[in-house]
């Protein structure tokens, strides 16, 4: 079991989980859709701190031991010159869940949406570990992100504090590349 989660908490928010997937395979998600794209299921963190806002001025969060190592990325980026701004972090099931049904409503199909976003209840962003990330002057979730500085300075020095780049051209999940998209796995 893990530490402060009683068993009977963690027994509801597994049926909760259950609950949301449901409704994402009633919006058409494919049942087999772990297995296809070789992910599993992720459970939201029992704890989150606040990392700071976003670009659009929203506070954003991160599970505790990811939200320590953000910190200590940003301030290693700054003293090298590079500003890193978070677009999004934590994302529940149930905020993803109302992300497809936008799209939905706006008429994308669900294959569509599925190459660009995992399936509620298959992404990162729920962990609590994973962020979108940009940098001024450069637009936020375009793969021209790819070609500014704090893209080169996130290859070179992302992994010494637990980062990694989750999408890479070619991913073996079938999500487009995403240089923004980076998740800390230590």
């Amino acid at each position: 079991m893990l530490p402060n989660i009683s068993r009977s908490r963690l027994v509801t928010e597994l049926k909760r989980q259950r609950e949301l997937l449901q409704q994402a395979f009633a919006l058409g998600v494919p049942r087999d859709y772990g297995k296809l794209r070789k992910l599993r299921p992720v459970r939201e963190p029992s704890a989150l701190l606040g990392i700071g806002v976003d670009t659009q001025g929203r506070e954003q969060r991160l599970a505790p031991r990811a939200a320590r190592a953000w910190q200590r990325t940003c301030s290693a980026a700054s003293r090298d010159g590079i500003t890193l701004q978070v677009v999004s972090a934590f994302r529940s099931i149930e905020y993803q869940l109302g992300i497809f049904q936008r799209k939905l409503d706006r008429g994308l199909s669900i294959t569509e949406i599925l190459r660009v976003n995992a399936a509620p209840g298959y992404s990162e962003h729920h962990s609590g570990r994973a962020l979108d990330i940009t940098t001024p002057g450069f637009a936020a979730l375009e793969e021209e992100f790819e070609n500014s500085a704090a893209f080169v300075w996130l290859q070179a020095n992302a992994q010494r504090f637990g980062f990694h780049l989750s999408f890479p051209r070619g991913n073996p999940h079938g999500i487009s590349y995403e240089p923004w998209h980076w998740c800390w796995r230590r």
